[in-house]
């Protein structure tokens, strides 16, 4: 096992921490649902969710609009 492997093993994490450095990096969630009867396709969803912070999202987006 390695070192970082073996400090979090013997570490409590909360789970707010956790989601904390988890949200702190960025993450982007993405999925497809689609419903269907019969064998016969009805609805398609397609889904992404981006988690990030509120300062990373603005400052990204500052950039764009000073490139453009």
């Amino acid at each position: 096992m390695s070192d970082d492997m073996e400090r979090w093993s013997n570490q409590q994490v909360a789970l707010v921490d956790l989601i904390d450095r988890v949200i702190g990096g960025g993450v982007v969630i993405s999925g497809d649902v689609v419903i269907g009867i019969a064998g016969v396709d009805l609805v398609y969803l397609g889904l992404r969710l981006v988690l990030a912070p509120a300062h990373e999202v603005e400052e990204s987006v500052a950039l764009r609009r000073r490139s453009a």
